[in-house]
């Protein structure tokens, strides 16, 4: 494979070495690399899902980013709630499974899915953002959450905390292991 590469790409670059235009070439074009990934996607459970939802209160007037948002199954369930989300995740094959989930459960309408870095990700106008990150990218995203993010948006986060920032409240979900649900508000200006 390696060695088709090359030559695919010696045979191209030869009319351009003896100065003439390249034709255009048959060889598939160049893969994109593969997206840094902080995090290994891993499905939160449906009744981790709802505890998020029903801690923040989700409901038809909320525009729901889930940041990291894998598959969609957070914003899939919220939207079964009437809300609207915008899913934000790096990995294109979690953002193309995610439409076609969406699309499954007749609620793609709802919803939109960008394959996007979450930290340069405009989250302004979320009312609810949810996470399922790990502590680190949590406290490296706290800053942009509590500058961009209106007084009042609530943050939900599956697991794990923001550091030094102590949640409103925190729901245990017992299943097989013991999952947690964090809930914190934007506080004002």
């Amino acid at each position: 494979m390696r060695t088709h590469r090359l030559l695919a790409a010696a045979l191209v670059a030869l009319p351009l070495l003896a100065g003439c235009a390249a034709l255009p070439s048959s060889a598939p074009p160049q893969a994109r690399p593969a997206p840094r990934l902080d995090v290994a996607w891993v499905p939160s459970p449906p009744e981790v899902i709802a505890a998020m939802l029903d801690a923040a209160k989700v409901g038809p007037s909320d525009l729901v980013y889930d940041l990291g948002c894998g598959e969609g199954e957070i914003l899939i369930a919220a939207a079964q709630r009437g809300a609207r989300g915008v899913g934000v995740d790096i990995d294109p094959e979690r953002i193309a499974n995610a439409r076609k989930y969406a699309a499954e459960a007749g609620v793609a309408g709802r919803l939109t899915f960008v394959e996007q870095d979450l930290f340069t990700t405009d989250v302004s106008p979320a009312t609810v953002v949810t996470l399922y990150l790990l502590p680190e990218l949590n406290e490296r995203l706290r800053p942009k959450l509590l500058r961009d993010l209106r007084p009042g948006t609530r943050v939900v986060s599956h697991d794990f905390g923001m550091g030094a920032w102590p949640p409103e409240r925190s729901i245990d979900v017992p299943l097989a292991r013991t999952h947690r649900v964090f809930l914190w508000r934007i506080p004002a200006r």
